[in-house]
């Protein structure tokens, strides 16, 4: 089978209906849409248990967020309702399952704090254990008048979460033990001041992570401490070209490092690219390599497919997934095919 399944979630602001599902043919690179979980509202991010049978979906409403499960058909990849909590905050924009598939942790924006939640045998998440707010503020008073927990990204051993707050300029640090979240030692990570860390994405090497930054348009890169948890930022420097003097309106969105450990990608909203950075195999550090049109508006999401030969970005504003095949030796990018249609989308993500 070269075919894998894709799931999208999408804002319902116009005319999406819930969280799509398209077929992707990892050897020719086609994509289409196969059939929509309807009656959903704006079921934006998505995240799946490690036991590959059951599909979350956090509902980022601004005035009382949910999260949900879905039951996912191991032959169709059709999604099943089973059940839904409140996330106790606004804009849940973020979730992450540790890998025993036993803890779920979600990310408020707005009321900047996180929830998390038990998830039973089944996979049906279970009443919230914990709600723990952020505090603080930054120095960009229209964006960072307050804590906005973004992004919760566990550790590749599983034992912490990583949650990227933009309106503090904190990777906040937690360890987890019998099921909730406990503040790691050291507890947090500074960024540079007005960066508003987004998202956060570990090397496959395990001694490296990368974030990044939305407000700025930065990515950092950090030296990671297995044994204690902590981050050393190493690197700051931009995802935008160098002749690009008016930034206004532009934002960065979400990063991931390649399978192999070579190249780490960056979505720029406003830019409408993908910057594509080199790794330095000794040091970490990156050097910008090029950047490619997403061919739509507002890269807000993109994902590697699981052979690591196609990226593909979804540009919310243009409702519509571009695909591109990858070159594994230079990283970089060629535009293939049609773009596909897509209502909003916010998030990619390859089912089991």
């Amino acid at each position: 089978m070269t075919e894998r399944t894709l799931y999208v979630g999408t804002y319902t602001h116009r005319d999406s209906e819930g969280i799509y599902i398209y077929r992707f043919d990892t050897v020719s690179g086609s994509l289409r849409r196969e059939a929509v979980c309807a009656g959903l509202d704006s079921p934006s991010f998505l995240a799946l248990h490690p036991g590959g049978q059951v599909l979350y979906a956090v509902h980022e409403s601004e005035e009382a967020g949910q999260v949900s499960s879905f039951a996912i058909d191991s032959r169709s990849g059709g999604l099943t309702f089973l059940n839904r909590q409140p996330t106790h905050g606004s804009s849940p924009c973020h979730l992450a399952v540790e890998p025993g598939g036993n803890t779920l942790v979600v990310a408020n924006y707005y009321s900047g704090n996180v929830a998390v939640y038990p998830l039973d045998a089944d996979g049906t998440i279970g009443d919230p254990v914990q709600d723990i707010q952020h505090h603080g503020s930054g120095p960009n008073q229209e964006r960072q008048e307050a804590a906005h927990a973004h992004s919760a990204t566990v550790s590749p051993d599983g034992g912490r979460v990583y949650v990227a707050d933009l309106g503090i300029d904190k990777v906040m640090i937690y360890r987890i033990v019998d099921g909730q979240m406990e503040a790691n030692d050291p507890d947090h990570t500074p960024l540079h001041a007005g960066a508003g860390p987004r998202h956060f994405d570990f090397h496959p090497n395990g001694r490296l992570a990368y974030v990044i930054n939305e407000l700025d348009l930065t990515v950092t890169a950090c030296a990671y401490d297995g044994e204690s948890g902590g981050l050393t930022p190493i690197q700051t420097l931009s995802t935008l070209p160098e002749d690009v003097q008016d930034r206004s309106g532009f934002s960065c969105a979400d990063i991931h490092v390649s399978g192999d450990g070579r190249f780490v990608y960056g979505s720029n909203r406003g830019h409408d690219t993908i910057a594509i950075f080199a790794v330095d195999d000794g040091s970490g550090q990156l050097t910008s390599v090029g950047h490619a049109s997403t061919r739509g508006r507002t890269p807000r999401n993109f994902t590697l497919d699981p052979t690591g030969a196609w990226l593909l970005a979804a540009n919310q504003d243009s409702d519509d997934i571009g695909v591109f095949g990858r070159d594994i030796d230079t990283g970089q990018l060629t535009p293939h095919g049609e773009m596909v249609w897509a209502p909003m989308p916010v998030c990619l993500l390859f089912g089991p």
